[in-house]
């Protein structure tokens, strides 16, 4: 809604979705709570609707956005059983529909998703250069017991990591870094830790799969936007991994 300002709707609601209603959104019959979020802003053309939730896609200058924020929520919601979609014209602001189910109280405090967390103690390294996602992530793995240091530029990472190495028992990396790549990166990081275990993320890229991230020195490989507990249980697979 920049420069001029305008108006921020947000409303929440319980309803229940019948199987007509429900088989639009492709979801099941059900209860439900819908989050409507609705701007007075400049709208999103036709022509891009198609691709406002693709990991990386955005019409701001750069600098201004990574095209991830949409790609997360999208994720996210999905995760949950949920779903999202969006309304917009030009000139006349943009709205966006969140379906979430319902779940009663004793089915989340006996979900195995909830009791099966992995925690640990071991020192992460963590790098990327949107800031938003490296403070999201970072807390929640602080909260699993983990010791995370951050960065947001893979060159400083490069260099934290010359100089204590030993200090370490995981990495993960973006892939889209600037001035040095997750790729890149990564092949320094091996030459001096060959184990040092590596988790490179990246949203879809035709020109990257598991088998080639394990050709080129790859632990694994997680895809943007990718779920909180999923990373979580990725580290731990590959630190139970290690020798020893």
């Amino acid at each position: 809604m920049e420069p001029a300002g305008g108006v921020l709707e947000v409303r929440l609601v319980d309803l229940m979705l019948n199987e007509a209603v429900a088989q639009r959104h492709a979801l099941r019959p059900g209860a439900y709570v819908r989050l409507t979020v609705r701007d007075t802003g400049c709208g999103i053309e036709p022509t891009l609707m198609a691709r406002i939730f693709d990991p990386y896609f955005t019409t701001k200058e750069v600098g201004q956005g990574t095209g991830m924020g949409l790609a997360i929520v999208h994720g996210i919601v999905k995760h949950h059983g949920g779903s999202i979609s969006a309304q917009s014209a030009l000139g006349q602001g943009a709205s966006f529909q969140v379906y979430l189910p319902v779940r009663e109280a004793a089915t989340i405090l006996a979900s195995p998703q909830t009791v099966s967390l992995s925690l640990g103690q071991e020192r992460i390294l963590f790098i990327d250069d949107e800031s938003a996602l490296v403070s999201m992530v970072k807390e929640y793995l602080e909260g699993l017991g983990y010791e995370v240091v951050t960065e947001t530029s893979s060159r400083a990472a490069f260099a934290l990591f010359v100089g204590q190495s030993d200090r370490f028992d995981l990495v993960i990396t973006d892939m889209t870094m600037p001035g040095m790549t997750g790729k890149e990166l990564a092949h320094e990081l091996r030459r001096i830790r060959p184990d040092i275990p590596i988790i490179l993320c990246t949203g879809f890229s035709p020109h990257l799969n598991e088998e080639q991230t394990t050709a080129i020195g790859m632990c694994t490989l997680l895809r943007k936007p990718f779920v909180l507990q999923e990373l979580a249980e990725t580290i731990r697979a590959l630190l139970q991994k290690r020798p020893g």
